[in-house]
């Protein structure tokens, strides 16, 4: 049986970069700890946007540039491509446009049989962590689902506070 990391969006722009935060900052070291830990699988999404972002309705809605693809900005921070390439198991990344990835439910479906675990951490836990996580848990509700709250980080400390008694509240485990 698999257990499986979800890694979202450990990007420069959501860290340092224009929508960074202390608190991104602060779970950096956190998240590339437990990359390194005994998992079998690791997903990383990648928030993704092209030069078209401000004109959709999610640029309408949060006019920041932010994570077009192929800049600085979209990359993942460095202390995380570290521990991705020292991982002890597989990875893989995953482009997406949306808080919710379907590319990564998808590829978590073709394995459903054999997942003991998922476990999710990254930013921003109000808006893709928790995104993820409740898609996840509705697609597969009878496997594990866990977030390591201090491997995430929110828009603002309130706004992490307020996803996380959310995903409690939907039965996803909080270490």
């Amino acid at each position: 049986m698999l257990d499986i990391l979800i890694v979202v969006d450990m990007q420069n722009d959501f860290i340092t970069g224009s929508l960074g935060t202390k608190e991104a900052q602060k779970i950096v070291n956190n998240v590339a700890l437990e990359i390194n830990k005994s998992y079998d699988m690791v997903f990383f999404t990648q928030d993704t946007h092209d030069k078209n972002y401000l004109n959709t309705q999610e640029g309408k809605n949060l006019p920041i540039e932010h994570c077009i693809d192929g800049e600085d900005g979209w990359k993942l921070h460095d202390d995380i491509k570290l521990s991705m390439k020292a991982a002890r198991c597989p990875v893989y990344t995953i482009k997406k446009n949306i808080f919710g990835s379907y590319n990564l439910l998808e590829k978590l479906e073709y394995m459903s049989d054999k997942i003991n675990s998922i476990t999710i951490v990254g930013l921003c836990t109000d808006i893709c962590v928790i995104s993820n996580a409740l898609i996840i848990k509705s697609k597969f509700p009878e496997i594990k689902l866990k977030c390591i709250e201090n491997c995430c980080a929110g828009v603002t400390p309130e706004k992490h506070n307020a996803a996380i008694e959310v995903m409690k509240s939907c039965q996803v485990e909080v270490l």
